[in-house]
């Protein structure tokens, strides 16, 4: 299996813990493809939402159903970045095309303070 930055894929993840994200869900790789492409064994990503009102909240990013692969108009949440073992990852739905990944990379700078 070869995960590539900006594909999302359905996730297994443990049940969740507090505000933590869990379940199957899908997610957004941010990690470079060096990283993606070694011996590394997690990859790091961001946890897609259906929960629309989320769109709101500052550096997330909507991401249309029509241009991303997923079954509904959803929502990256940029704050919640997550470590996920590969063998968790589990099927590709669709990849960003580049202008939605500028954006997710827009949010990641302003979460994490990297301007």
């Amino acid at each position: 299996m070869v995960i590539q930055r900006g594909e999302i894929w359905w996730a297994s993840l443990p049940e969740p813990v507090g505000s933590e994200p869990g379940y199957r869900r899908p997610i957004l790789v941010v990690q470079s493809n060096d990283f993606n492409r070694s011996r590394i064994a997690t990859v790091i990503a961001v946890v897609i939402t259906s929960n629309l009102r989320l769109a709101q909240a500052p550096g997330n990013v909507l991401l249309p159903q029509k241009s991303t692969g997923l079954a509904v108009d959803s929502v990256a949440n940029i704050s919640q970045v997550i470590t996920v073992d590969k063998g968790f990852v589990t099927e590709r739905i669709g990849s960003l095309p580049a202008n939605l990944l500028e954006q997710v990379e827009d949010g990641l700078r302003l979460v994490m303070s990297l301007r």
